[in-house]
């Protein structure tokens, strides 16, 4: 029978609204690397970060461009139907390439912090190439696409939205490759202690984990928004939007509570990755799972993180630099495995099939994926490609790597404050000094530059040069900590205020300085008064203290 006029409307008006959603969730899914970004950039050293965003920016650039032209072919070979790649199909069939590119992208950015701080740029650029091309499509290939695990134990597996396919087996990866690579210098001692590498910036990697977390509810909540049978699925669709998001506040809470009982402090870092693997527990099962098992999920996945970090940090001897295998890998593995136990009422006939399915499922994925990244990366350290030379690390990889330096001022991100007068008090002649030239030479705290500016200029000495500096005298150490382990700063952050002088007695800039400078708590500083031998001023020529 011939459809209606109304009923043909209806269809293609579905049609549309599908089609747009799908689009709205993948770029919802494509903005997670911008927090991705913000987030492992936070977590490395300031040295760093640049190579840490391209990393991020080739990542998205080489791997939806090779998902292209090979990825989904590879992904249809493997499920069954033949090598069909996605500039094969029609039009409206690269919608469906670019909603799985984007998933396809964000288990390839995941391995880039795992290895952050050593890896040579082309070995990481190679290995992404690789991924899209062969190693993620084979995942989706067993899975998503051919359905291969029920096939071979008669229940499927169970992964919605990418808990095991996507995340875990990203951190999988990203465990395998800093394992071949091998820790960045100066991580351990030669007694197998651990030496904390804090990052750069807690803001930069919050605020990536709250970017993270609002793309999040496109990659678990937009996948469940599709119209069926003229209708919103309402039932999965909220059963998603809750446990997406109780997962991700049980995790937080987790995380922050286990991380207290291990050190008595609630660590800010652990909390912003413990939110994520609670997101990464929940994502293979939100649209099955009952409201308490999000709570479990979340929860469990969240404990997990302090405990599974430290084991791979301390007994495994692995730098997973941004802690990517607890945050991804072990979290995808934990919900993936949990899902007959927690699952809603009626979900499951069977809990020790379900359980097989799942396991299997896990199982193939990690010998998978860690036999392919292994191979790989061990071709790139055998050919001497896959880490950078160690004068490379030392000046840090946006230097060596992009002839880049993140923050130029002072060549750190830490600028001395500048909240000084730019009044300019000139002196007038005289023969202090015994007409001499005298070099004043102080290091002082950087949050009183503008204060000891204000004395110079008062003082009548305006001219002086500023560099940021680190030392250490007589100040005492200070503690810290980096995922809830302490670590010593026995080089303080200082600025070295250097003053020539000739027509002003070097005892009142010595005066000046120690004015503005003094707070009355150690570690205030030092002034030092040196002769100088010979001044010569470049555009005149001039010498002595003409010159000055």
């Amino acid at each position: 029978m011939e459809p209606t006029l109304l009923q043909s409307d209806v269809e293609v008006l579905t049609e549309a609204i599908n089609y747009t959603w799908i689009l709205v969730a993948t770029f919802l899914i494509f903005f997670m690397h911008a927090g991705f970004a913000m987030l492992e950039a936070g977590q490395v050293r300031s040295k760093n970060v640049a190579n840490q965003l391209t990393k991020n920016l080739l990542t998205w650039s080489v791997g939806v461009t090779v998902f292209f032209l090979v990825g989904v072919g590879v992904e249809g070979l493997v499920a069954g139907s033949g090598f069909e790649p996605a500039f094969a199909g029609d039009a409206t069939s690269w919608i469906d390439w670019l909603y799985g590119a984007v998933f396809a992208m964000t288990a390839a950015t995941i391995v880039s912090g795992a290895v952050a701080g050593r890896a040579k740029l082309r070995a990481y650029v190679t290995y992404t190439f690789l991924l899209a091309a062969v190693i993620y499509p084979v995942v989706t290939g067993l899975t998503w696409a051919g359905g291969h695990i029920e096939t071979l134990v008669g229940t499927p597996f169970a992964d919605f939205a990418g808990g095991m396919i996507v995340h875990g087996m990203g951190g999988i990866a990203g465990l395998t490759a800093a394992w071949v690579l091998g820790p960045r210098m100066d991580r351990y001692n030669e007694d197998g202690s651990v030496n904390v590498i804090p990052g750069h910036s807690l803001t930069f990697a919050v605020l990536g984990t709250l970017i993270l977390a609002f793309g999040w509810y496109g990659f678990n909540v937009g996948t469940s928004a599709i119209m069926g049978e003229g209708a919103f699925l309402g039932d999965q669709l909220g059963r998603v939007a809750m446990a997406t998001t109780v997962s991700m506040a049980c995790g937080a809470m987790g995380a922050g509570l286990v991380a207290w009982a291990k050190t008595g402090k609630v660590d800010t870092l652990y909390v912003a990755n413990g939110l994520l693997a609670g997101l990464v527990g929940i994502t293979a099962i939100p649209d099955t799972v009952a409201w308490w098992g999000a709570f479990v999920v979340g929860g469990l996945a969240g404990a997990q993180l302090p405990i599974v970090f430290e084991f791979v940090e301390r007994t495994l001897k692995i730098d997973d630099v941004c802690a990517v295998f607890p945050v991804h890998g072990s979290a995808g593995v934990l919900g993936t495995l949990l899902f007959p136990f927690v699952a809603a009422p009626g979900v499951v006939d069977s809990v020790a099939n379900a359980f097989v399915a799942q396991l299997t499922g896990v199982v193939l994925i990690t010998a998978w994926t860690v036999g392919a990244t292994g191979l790989i990366w061990y071709g790139f350290k055998a050919a001497g490609q896959a880490r950078v030379t160690p004068e490379h690390e030392r000046d840090g990889l946006d230097v060596s790597e992009h002839g880049v330096d993140t923050y130029p001022e002072f060549g750190r991100p830490d600028v001395a404050t500048d909240g000084g007068s730019s009044d300019v008090i000139r002196a007038d002649g005289g023969e202090p000094n015994d007409g001499a030239i005298k070099l004043v030479t102080a290091i002082v705290r950087p949050d009183r530059l503008g204060a000891v500016k204000q004395s110079l200029a008062e003082a009548g000495a305006p001219s002086l040069t500023v560099t940021n500096v680190s030392g250490r005298g007589s100040q005492p150490a200070k503690k810290g900590q980096w995922r809830g382990e302490e670590y010593t700063v026995d080089l303080h952050q200082k600025v070295k205020i250097e003053c020539v002088v000739a027509d002003i007695p070097a005892d009142e800039v010595v005066d000046a300085i120690r004015e503005g400078a003094n707070t009355g708590e150690p570690g205030d500083g030092k002034i030092f008064v040196t002769p100088v031998e010979r001044a010569v001023q470049i555009r005149t020529g001039k010498t002595g203290t003409d010159a000055v």
